[in-house]
């Protein structure tokens, strides 16, 4: 939403067609060719590399905790191996970052199954869960301390453990378009990162618009907001390659990925 918010204000998209729709399928739709400019998961753009051109200076990260991506654990995670873990995503981002850090920095192998985002029945069939988005923040700050749950937070151990922030999703041109397009390529650009900073700016309202309508208060959004981390620059672009290199083998990604970024 802090990426979206100014652009209400600033009116400069408003000669754009817009679309609307999950994140996995604006992902596809990019890919695809259905989209010319659009939010993209990670993974999904590390695998489309070659088509796509990421924009510099805006993403969805962290640099340390993210609050809404987070492992919920009955156990220490270093007792997990052979345990069942319930992923409650189709995220493939997130949940691919858990399996790597529990399989190369807690050093477990656990039985992965998919169920709904439902962390009272997940504990009844688990020993674990990964949650992302709106689940992840209320087992954070709500569920998981009261029912006495270990809750570790996939941003931070990936600091710990790499050193580096994480990038969870770019936005980016398809190639074609942007040779065809670049100067509304560039526009879009611009209005993106107008939209960031004048939402960051007034970060406030922006939480407090979203609480009307989210299960959260103003408060609680206006610390996730500020949590995450918008940027795109050298250190981000070092997470992103680094994750290429630890996880392309088992995704699908070459570990020697090409991230091209757009040009002022």
């Amino acid at each position: 939403m802090p990426l979206y918010w100014g652009l209400a204000r600033t009116g400069t998209l408003l000669d754009l067609e817009l679309t609307k729709d999950t994140p996995e399928k604006l992902s596809e739709r990019l890919v695809q060719g259905d989209l010319d400019i659009g939010p993209i998961t990670l993974v999904e753009f590390l695998k489309a590399a070659d088509d796509l051109v990421a924009f510099p200076d805006i993403a969805v990260g962290c640099d340390g905790p993210v609050m809404s991506c987070v492992i919920v654990s009955q156990k220490p995670l270093e007792q997990l191996d052979g345990a069942r873990v319930a992923l409650g995503s189709t995220s493939r981002t997130s949940v691919r970052l858990a399996q790597l850090l529990l399989a190369e920095q807690v050093g477990v192998t656990p039985e992965y199954f998919t169920c709904p985002p439902d962390l009272g029945q997940m504990m009844q069939e688990a020993d674990a869960a990964v949650l992302i988005g709106d689940a992840a923040l209320r087992a954070n700050l709500h569920d998981g301390p009261r029912l006495g749950l270990q809750v570790h937070d996939l941003g931070q151990m990936w600091k710990d453990w790499t050193g580096l922030p994480f990038v969870f999703a770019v936005w980016a041109a398809r190639r074609d378009y942007l040779e065809r397009e670049p100067r509304i390529v560039a526009k879009v650009h611009e209005a993106f990162l107008a939209s960031r900073d004048l939402s960051l700016e007034e970060v406030g309202k922006v939480a407090e618009q979203a609480a009307r309508w989210e299960n959260f208060d103003d408060e609680v959004l206006q610390k996730y907001f500020t949590t995450l981390d918008f940027r795109f620059g050298p250190d981000q672009l070092r997470g992103v390659t680094e994750f290429a290199r630890r996880t392309g083998g088992t995704t699908g990604i070459p570990q020697d990925v090409e991230v091209k970024l757009l040009e002022a």
